[in-house]
């Protein structure tokens, strides 16, 4: 995905989704908006979803 010029780290997503998560002022054991797929990723939460 990043090409083999990348100089970040494997993490390097996780850390900007951690930063949105704090700016949102999202509980990390609650999101409200961005949701943790084991073994996927990251999604949005739809309006409405539980």
């Amino acid at each position: 995905m990043w090409g083999q010029d990348f100089m970040g780290t494997p993490r390097t997503v996780d850390q900007h989704v951690l930063q949105l998560r704090e700016k949102l002022g999202e509980d990390p054991k609650a999101p409200r908006f961005l949701e943790t797929v084991r073994g996927v990723g990251y999604r949005f939460k739809e309006a409405g979803e539980g």
